[in-house]
């Protein structure tokens, strides 16, 4: 039993180099999630319609692809480096290409919607064919569901770290050249008390200068990827005797779908969390419109940005040590209801950069357990689903894919109704300021909205069925289904050597 346990026990090394193979995706999804809104509409110039277009097909499109690469995965053979891990290798190349594409204004005016449709598609296929396996690689670390844990904290940590560099590279390089902005006709905004009140720049800085920020900041950020995607492959080995020998022949997307969500404990987890992602989804998308334009700190919104970052990856320990001290569900009640009040103070509070700085990094406590909670949940969910099913192997990665599937379809849609809203509230493209209508637009995508989401998803996790006893349960009779079909391997192989 004790020579069991070592061979389950995985190293520090491993699990931090499993965990920096989770940076990319975080570091990418921070600079586009805070950014790619702004840029479209500031840098690039675009509609607010066309922008809307462009983030509802897009999220969309990366939705589609989870379940379909989630299917190849499943149906992948085994290599001599795994099965997750040459998908890896393979599309981190394109996925690097699209990306530093995406923050490239093209000089073809009437092709920029096309160009931006084809690069952010691109981008989100590639970064599909890394992320799904990666996610699944957490079922082949180890089959003891305490190191699988403690794997997914390192992982957490280090992607939260990973929203903060994305967040500060992208935010630092590029809030030193940001777009100078378009007043009003009539208003000189030179004169000092109007660019006190505005927080606008009279630098001489171009919009050339802005595009040639975007452009660096995304080629730092491509360098990062690569060398975080190296190490991930160097440091990680998949463990061949975790995988269960498939019974049954390929599923098709339908019978996927069913198979997932036909599973009680998986449709309330994901119904659940998707309601709560999708409030942090809004958040995170219109934040930095609602801190350069509402609150009017237009030079120091990515400085904001960066204190929820800080403080989130500095409270991950905290919520690791909470959901093993208390209860994976207990820790979802208390880390997602604990933003409700700052929400709340956000929009309440008159333009105060102090305040602000202080507001931010509290609501940054609840970002912590929103990165945290879902990825530690899963597990348990495909453990139950295991020890309930022992017949149905191999599902991981549609497990897995079809939680991104859900969660990204619905931000695409979160995110083009909500740049939809802007465009009917009259948002002015590159303004210094803006009207009220996009001000109280911007105080309901930040707050009310987000409030009444994760109201509805704690009120599924209500009815969510596992509770600690019931993990702790499965995860002894799985372990001893393990057992005994490792027993039965040994009889059989000891059986055909005599």
């Amino acid at each position: 039993m004790i020579q069991r346990d070592q061979k389950h026990r995985l190293s520090v090394c491993s699990k931090l180099c499993f965990a920096i193979g989770g940076a990319p995706y975080q570091i990418t999804g921070s600079a586009l999630g805070f950014f790619l809104q702004i840029y479209l509409l500031d840098v690039a110039q675009l509609d607010p319609f066309y922008a809307s277009i462009i983030l509802f097909v897009g999220r969309a499109w990366d939705a589609v692809t989870d379940p379909t690469v989630g299917f190849l995965v499943s149906r992948s053979p085994w290599t001599r480096y795994g099965r997750m891990l040459p998908w890896i290798v393979f599309s981190t190349p394109l996925a690097v290409l699209s990306y530093f594409l995406i923050w490239f204004v093209p000089p073809i005016e009437q092709g920029k919607v096309i160009w931006y449709l084809i690069f952010y598609c691109l981008f989100q296929t590639m970064q599909t064919c890394f992320h799904v396996p990666y996610s699944a690689l957490t079922m082949f670390l180890s089959s003891d569901q305490k190191e699988r844990d403690s794997a997914t904290a390192y992982r957490m940590t280090v992607e939260v770290l990973g929203t903060l560099i994305g967040t500060a590279i992208q935010g630092q390089i590029v809030g030193g050249a940001i777009a100078p902005c378009i007043s009003p006709p009539g208003m000189n905004v030179t004169e000092p008390s109007l660019t006190d009140l505005l927080n606008v720049s009279t630098s001489h800085v171009t919009l050339d200068h802005t595009k040639n920020a975007y452009m660096t900041a995304s080629g730092v950020i491509c360098g990062i990827y690569i060398l975080c995607a190296i190490i991930l492959f160097s440091g990680v080995k998949e463990r061949r005797e975790l995988v269960r020998p498939k019974s049954e022949p390929p599923m098709s997307f339908i019978q996927g779908l069913r198979l997932v969500m036909g599973h009680g404990p998986y449709a309330k987890l994901v119904m659940g969390f998707l309601f709560t992602s999708l409030a942090f989804m809004l958040l995170e998308g219109n934040f930095a419109l609602f801190c350069s334009y509402t609150l009017g700190f237009r030079n120091n919104f990515q400085n904001i940005l960066l204190v929820i970052m800080i403080s989130a990856t500095l409270m991950i320990p905290f919520w690791q040590w909470f959901l093993t001290k208390f209860g994976k569900k207990t820790a979802v009640y208390i880390g997602t209801t604990s933003v409700i009040p700052f929400m709340i103070l956000l929009v309440c509070l008159e333009s105060n950069l102090i305040m602000t700085f202080v507001v931010t990094f509290a609501a940054g406590v609840s970002v912590a357990a929103a990165f945290l909670l879902p990825w530690s949940m899963l597990p348990d969910v495909i453990d139950d689903f295991q020890l309930k099913n022992p017949g149905s192997r191999g599902h991981e990665a549609i497990f897995y894919s079809f939680y991104v599937f859900f969660t990204k379809f619905a931000s695409g849609v979160s995110l083009g109704i909500s740049t939809l809203s802007l465009n009917f509230a009259g948002y002015v493209t590159n303004g210094c300021s803006q009207p009220d209508a996009v001000h109280l637009t911007l105080r309901m995508l930040v707050s009310a909205a987000p409030i009444v989401l994760i109201l509805l998803g704690l009120i599924i996790f209500i009815v969510y069925p596992i509770n600690e006893v019931v993990r702790l349960n499965n995860r002894k009779e799985l372990q001893k289904l393990r057992d005994s079909e490792q027993d039965s391997e040994t009889d059989s192989s000891d059986s055909g050597n005599v």
